[in-house]
């Protein structure tokens, strides 16, 4: 019975964290994760351990399609997420996602920065002061781990090394554009992670405003209410172009809701069905979280139980930071954006005024929630990328 409830607990951050915290959560209250990879780096303000009050946690999709180790992965893979091979891709942190749940008890937030925003680097990677955010990362690894094979230094070591430095610039840079905010804690997950969660976790409930197709991710989604296999996921939260319909526009910024938006789903699943009870989905989450993901050394997952169980009713928002422009700098195509605001929304999200600190909708409590057989009868239209999205209700997106 104690293992249950731990899995049932674990299951429920998902809502907080991501997909892949989910799994290894559930993993590390059933098995001994000595081969999950673990970085000893520096954290802004050192990091708390998350028995202590309010948990800020970075969340980082890598776009690189190899392991953790740096070998391919299974063709498989490549096949059912429409990536081609090793050689395509690099280190861009795709996915950055800032996780803060505060201490006492109030509404937990999730907020998704653009990939392409303008930034300073807080390291200088290689000279280079400013760039794409997600860029910092990859920057990051090939100075590094060039440096150390001038060294002397064993490949495989250096680039293990290399990684780490890569983790600790990106997170560094992360919190100095969020306005010096404190990271307790990172997950890192690459694009074979997320599938093999949604494989096993499939078939996941979504909703589109409208009809879309576009041949470089795989998607061909008609309107409304639907399930997707895993595959189908991956395109889902790839996408961010139409190809078939003319009247259809889509961005980057379309593509962090998609990815927002199938949070939710995946939590609103976990929530009403026996999905962890069954052996052989907790396996490949096993061998998932082993090959597949990377945290920092002091992060316990075990211990976000108490925070999922308050935060299963819905109590957490997802918002995406704004843009002043789409523009172009040395020859990119980036993102403009006005830090100071940047800063000052991140500030009043994480530390909202006490009047506007309200409960949880009371349409989503946990009596109703488990009754409930599907989400799809109460869901909830998102047009624009700027309006926050509230867990508990299956978000309908472009």
């Amino acid at each position: 019975m104690i293992i249950r409830r731990r899995i049932i607990f674990s299951a429920l951050a998902v809502v907080t964290i991501a997909v892949i915290v989910a799994a290894v959560g559930i993993v590390m209250t059933l098995a001994d994760l000595n081969g999950i990879h673990r970085s000893d780096i520096s954290m802004p303000d050192g990091g708390v351990a998350q028995n202590t009050g309010e948990v800020n946690i970075l969340v980082m999709g890598l776009d690189s399609r190899v392991d953790e180790d740096g070998n391919p992965y299974p063709q498989d893979i490549y096949n059912a997420i429409h990536a081609e091979d090793e050689s395509v891709g690099g280190y861009n942190t795709n996915v950055l996602m800032y996780i803060h749940i505060p201490a006492g008890g109030g509404p937990a937030v999730g907020v998704s920065i653009p990939r392409d925003d303008y930034v300073a680097y807080a390291n200088k990677p290689a000279g280079v002061t400013h760039g794409k955010i997600k860029e910092d990362y990859g920057r990051t690894l090939d100075a590094s781990y060039n440096a150390l094979l001038a060294k002397g230094t064993p490949k495989a070591t250096a680039y293990q090394q290399a990684r780490d430095d890569a983790r600790e610039a990106e997170i560094q840079t992360v919190s100095q554009f969020l306005g010096g905010v404190r990271i307790d804690h990172f997950v890192e997950v690459t694009m074979a992670a997320f599938y093999r969660v949604a494989q096993a976790v499939q078939p996941i409930t979504v909703c589109l405003n409208h009809a879309t197709a576009d041949y470089y991710s795989g998607a061909n989604f008609p309107a409304g209410v639907q399930q997707l296999d895993a595959s189908q996921a991956m395109a889902f939260v790839r996408q961010r172009r139409d190809t078939q319909y003319k009247n259809v526009f889509l961005t980057d910024l379309d593509r962090t809701r998609r990815q927002q938006a199938f949070m939710v789903s995946l939590a609103l699943k976990l929530k009403q069905t026996q999905t962890f009870t069954n052996l052989g989905t907790l396996q490949t989450l096993i061998d998932t979280a082993k090959q597949y993901v990377a945290l920092d050394s002091g992060f316990d997952l075990l211990s976000l139980a108490s925070d999922a169980q308050r935060l299963a009713g819905g109590n957490i928002t997802f918002q995406t930071l704004p843009i002043e422009k789409f523009g172009t700098i040395d020859g990119q195509s980036v993102n403009i954006v006005d830090q100071t605001k940047i800063a000052a929304i991140v500030q009043n999200l994480i530390n909202p005024p006490t009047a506007t600190a309200t409960p949880a909708p009371t349409a989503t409590s946990s009596s109703t929630a488990s009754a409930a057989p599907t989400p799809a009868p109460t869901s909830q239209t998102y047009t624009n990328s700027q309006q926050p999205m509230e867990s508990g209700v299956l978000p309908c997106v472009n």
